[in-house]
């Protein structure tokens, strides 16, 4: 029997750039002025992706800011409302991600040409997002709904879909997803934890970033192998 493949995806190049860099950062900014610093770390760190969160009142600013900065890939994460998806789209995001699957968020970012990535945790939500023709979800949050066994263990009834873990993603347990042939890239924090630049300077964003960028292609040949 042949192996199903997955339907063409309308937003296949953001894919390949998250595919590329195996790692989404998850980024909380409470100050704009914050922003394309933390850009810039991130780029001169060989991560030139970002997913901002609408967790604080300057998410809207900070998108824009490092939209308008050039040179990274910047997302939108945290939409609740098509309202979020507006302002994230008119703030040049170029991609979606989200909690949970909330249809009036994906309706509205299929409306705006937004790639949405929602989240899931369950089968159920794998149908509703494959109904909606999405083939690549978030999975969220990872490490408290089984982690690695249960995504090996969604592969099998689900061989088409693709994943973004995210949620109590590690350094040390990043390698063990990434691994995984149905994992497109991780979401994590580890390298943006405001602490690593509360002093106003990035460099320690900039060296955390390189460690995961390291890492990520270290331990994810293997996953790579098996989907050549």
């Amino acid at each position: 029997m042949a192996t199903p493949t997955a339907p063409p995806d309308p937003h296949q190049d953001v894919l390949d750039l998250l595919a590329r860099h195996r790692l989404v950062p998850v980024v909380v900014l409470h100050d704009a002025a914050h922003a394309v610093p933390l850009a810039d770390a991130l780029e001169d760190g060989g991560l030139p992706v970002a997913e901002v969160t609408f967790r604080s009142d300057a998410a809207e600013a900070c998108i824009k800011a490092m939209a308008d900065r050039g040179g990274i890939h910047v997302g939108a994460g945290t939409l609740a409302t098509a309202e979020h998806v507006d302002r994230a789209v008119d703030a040049g995001a170029s991609f979606a991600v989200t909690p949970g699957f909330n249809d009036a968020v994906v309706e509205r970012c299929l409306e705006r040409g937004l790639p949405i990535f929602p989240g899931i945790c369950t089968p159920g939500d794998i149908e509703r997002a494959r109904a909606a023709g999405l083939s690549t979800v978030k999975f969220f949050p990872a490490e408290t709904y089984g982690g690695v066994p249960t995504l090996e263990a969604l592969q099998g009834p689900y061989p088409a879909i693709r994943f973004i873990p995210t949620g109590g993603i590690t350094a040390d347990n990043v390698g063990s997803y990434l691994r995984l042939p149905s994992v497109v890239a991780c979401g994590g924090s580890w390298m943006v934890k405001p602490a690593l630049f509360a002093g106003g300077d990035f460099s320690a964003v900039k060296e955390a970033a390189r460690d995961a960028v390291s890492a990520a292609s270290a331990d994810g040949r293997g996953a790579e192998k098996d989907r050549a």
